[in-house]
């Protein structure tokens, strides 16, 4: 029996994900992940047939986790959560009323 090299051993199997598990795990719709991937903003599809592609898992994972990190840290504090103010300040907007 022959035994494998670490890195092969060590390496998870890869994984397709077909479309309503990325939709999913992203909560995009489908016609979101279908426009960003015209724009190259969202991971490519794999071919898997005549009529079938699936994504490849540590792809999409890999996306999530920049959107994250975007999301968390772009243009500021590291650990801010800017976003909840802003949503916050939002609601108490649409509270007030129009400005006139």
């Amino acid at each position: 029996m022959r035994e494998r090299p670490m890195e092969q051993r060590t390496k998870p199997p890869i994984r397709f994900l077909r479309l309503p598990e990325v939709q999913g795990r992203t909560g995009l719709s489908r016609s979101t992940i279908y426009v960003r991937l015209s724009e190259g903003r969202f991971p490519r599809p794999v071919s898997l047939g005549a009529r079938a592609v699936g994504w490849i898992e540590g792809e999409v994972d890999k996306w999530i986790r920049e959107r994250i990190e975007e999301s968390r840290f772009e243009g500021g504090q590291a650990g801010a959560c800017e976003g909840a103010e802003t949503f916050g300040a939002r609601q108490q907007a649409a509270k007030a009323g129009p400005v006139r």
